[in-house]
């Protein structure tokens, strides 16, 4: 019963080819959420009405996959497969440990609460 939590920051763009990849692989089920942030690349720097402007947080997408211990690699790869293109921006991924799942419409629990 032990599973794990993936969050995920992405490009904005890249919700549509995570999302069908995670289905390709039989990984179904996620949250996302538009965030601001900044990693290596410092922000950025904007023109507007002839002033030059820091943007120091950048939009990216939020993505919260919840899987069992024996799907994590199989979603961590997917994710970097559907999101890398190699340039400062691509994201990160961080996975945390879920102590416990519960599907409120039956009270399935654990893993069974997942699928």
């Amino acid at each position: 019963m032990r599973m794990k939590r993936i969050e995920a920051y992405v490009r904005v763009n890249k919700l549509d080819d995570v999302k069908q990849a995670l289905e390709d692989a039989g990984i179904h089920g996620l949250s996302c959420e538009q965030v601001r942030g900044y990693g290596r690349q410092l922000g950025r720097t904007d023109k507007y009405r002839g002033s030059t402007y820091a943007v120091n947080l950048l939009p990216k997408l939020k993505i919260e996959v919840v899987v069992k211990d024996e799907d994590l690699e199989t979603a961590i790869e997917t994710i970097v497969g559907a999101t890398q293109t190699g340039e400062i921006g691509d994201g990160k991924i961080f996975v945390s440990e879920v102590l416990e799942a519960v599907r409120i419409r039956t009270g399935e629990r654990g893993n069974d609460a997942l699928s």
